[in-house]
Protein backbone atom coordinates (compact mmCIF):
# COMPACT_ATOMS: atom_id res chain seq x y z
CA UNK A 1 0.00 0.00 0.00
CA UNK A 2 0.78 3.26 -0.75
CA UNK A 3 1.68 6.01 1.84
CA UNK A 4 -0.81 9.05 2.08
CA UNK A 5 0.22 12.57 1.17
CA UNK A 6 -0.21 14.99 4.33
CA UNK A 7 -2.38 17.64 4.71
CA UNK A 8 -1.79 20.39 6.94
CA UNK A 9 -4.01 22.91 9.03
CA UNK A 10 -4.15 25.31 6.61
CA UNK A 11 -5.35 22.92 3.94
CA UNK A 12 -8.24 22.13 5.76
CA UNK A 13 -8.37 25.77 7.00
CA UNK A 14 -8.92 26.62 2.86
CA UNK A 15 -11.20 24.23 2.58
CA UNK A 16 -13.43 24.42 4.61
CA UNK A 17 -13.72 28.66 4.27
CA UNK A 18 -16.46 28.35 2.24
CA UNK A 19 -18.67 26.33 5.02
CA UNK A 20 -19.27 29.39 6.85
CA UNK A 21 -23.00 30.28 7.74
CA UNK A 22 -24.52 33.51 6.59
CA UNK A 23 -27.45 35.39 8.68
CA UNK A 24 -31.06 35.86 6.93
CA UNK A 25 -31.22 38.93 5.22
CA UNK A 26 -34.72 40.23 6.49
CA UNK A 27 -36.45 43.10 5.79
CA UNK A 28 -39.08 44.85 7.81
CA UNK A 29 -42.44 45.93 5.41
CA UNK A 30 -42.86 49.88 5.18
CA UNK A 31 -46.55 49.47 5.29
CA UNK A 32 -47.57 46.95 7.58
CA UNK A 33 -44.47 46.79 9.53
CA UNK A 34 -44.41 42.71 9.56
CA UNK A 35 -40.74 41.08 8.67
CA UNK A 36 -40.01 39.39 5.36
CA UNK A 37 -37.61 37.97 3.16
CA UNK A 38 -36.51 40.37 0.25
CA UNK A 39 -38.13 40.08 -3.23
CA UNK A 40 -40.86 38.17 -1.55
CA UNK A 41 -44.71 39.18 -1.08
CA UNK A 42 -45.72 39.76 2.22
CA UNK A 43 -47.89 36.85 3.51
CA UNK A 44 -49.82 38.84 6.04
CA UNK A 45 -51.04 41.37 3.64
CA UNK A 46 -50.90 39.69 0.50
CA UNK A 47 -48.80 42.56 -1.29
CA UNK A 48 -45.66 42.90 -3.46
CA UNK A 49 -44.38 46.11 -4.50
CA UNK A 50 -47.42 48.22 -3.71
CA UNK A 51 -49.34 45.77 -5.44
CA UNK A 52 -52.15 43.26 -4.16
CA UNK A 53 -51.21 39.91 -5.21
CA UNK A 54 -53.72 37.96 -3.44
CA UNK A 55 -55.91 38.08 -0.19
CA UNK A 56 -54.90 36.61 2.82
CA UNK A 57 -56.64 33.82 4.26
CA UNK A 58 -59.20 34.92 7.86
CA UNK A 59 -57.36 32.93 10.84
CA UNK A 60 -59.95 31.20 12.66
CA UNK A 61 -59.91 31.68 16.81
CA UNK A 62 -58.25 28.46 18.48
CA UNK A 63 -60.25 26.27 19.39
CA UNK A 64 -63.75 27.68 17.37
CA UNK A 65 -64.28 24.74 15.04
CA UNK A 66 -65.60 21.23 17.23
CA UNK A 67 -64.03 17.82 15.86
CA UNK A 68 -66.48 15.06 16.15
CA UNK A 69 -70.23 13.97 15.27
CA UNK A 70 -72.48 17.36 16.45
CA UNK A 71 -74.41 16.84 19.42
CA UNK A 72 -77.34 18.39 18.26
CA UNK A 73 -80.24 16.61 18.25
CA UNK A 74 -81.63 15.38 14.33
CA UNK A 75 -84.70 15.18 13.10
CA UNK A 76 -84.21 11.89 12.35
CA UNK A 77 -83.88 8.94 14.22
CA UNK A 78 -80.36 7.19 14.12
CA UNK A 79 -81.15 4.12 11.63
CA UNK A 80 -79.43 0.81 13.21
CA UNK A 81 -78.61 -2.28 11.62
CA UNK A 82 -80.84 -5.13 11.82
CA UNK A 83 -77.36 -7.85 11.82
CA UNK A 84 -75.12 -5.80 13.52
CA UNK A 85 -75.72 -8.06 16.86
CA UNK A 86 -76.13 -11.31 15.14
CA UNK A 87 -72.85 -13.37 15.36
CA UNK A 88 -71.73 -15.09 12.24
CA UNK A 89 -72.27 -18.76 11.33
CA UNK A 90 -68.82 -19.90 11.42
CA UNK A 91 -67.65 -17.40 13.94
CA UNK A 92 -67.73 -20.43 16.45
CA UNK A 93 -65.15 -22.92 14.19
CA UNK A 94 -63.23 -20.17 14.10
CA UNK A 95 -63.14 -20.08 18.03
CA UNK A 96 -63.24 -23.31 18.26
CA UNK A 97 -59.61 -24.16 17.26
CA UNK A 98 -58.22 -22.38 19.90
CA UNK A 99 -54.33 -22.53 21.40
CA UNK A 100 -54.10 -26.37 20.98
CA UNK A 101 -55.10 -26.38 17.31
CA UNK A 102 -52.51 -23.25 16.60
CA UNK A 103 -50.14 -25.10 18.23
CA UNK A 104 -50.65 -28.20 15.88
CA UNK A 105 -50.94 -26.14 12.75
CA UNK A 106 -47.85 -24.12 13.74
CA UNK A 107 -49.61 -20.75 14.23
CA UNK A 108 -49.45 -19.67 10.46
CA UNK A 109 -49.99 -20.39 7.30
CA UNK A 110 -47.95 -22.14 5.11
CA UNK A 111 -45.69 -20.09 2.53
CA UNK A 112 -46.98 -19.62 -0.80
CA UNK A 113 -45.24 -20.37 -3.88
CA UNK A 114 -43.09 -16.94 -4.34
CA UNK A 115 -43.22 -15.41 -1.24
CA UNK A 116 -40.31 -16.85 -0.05
CA UNK A 117 -39.03 -19.80 2.82
CA UNK A 118 -41.48 -21.71 4.94
CA UNK A 119 -42.22 -25.46 4.43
Amino acid sequence: MSIRMRHTKGHSGNRRSHHALSEMKIVKDAESGALRLPHRLDETTGMYRGKQIFSPKKKQAHGSKVKGPSTAPSAKPAHEHEHAHEEHSNAEMKSSKGIFGKIATGGRPKARSGFGGGA
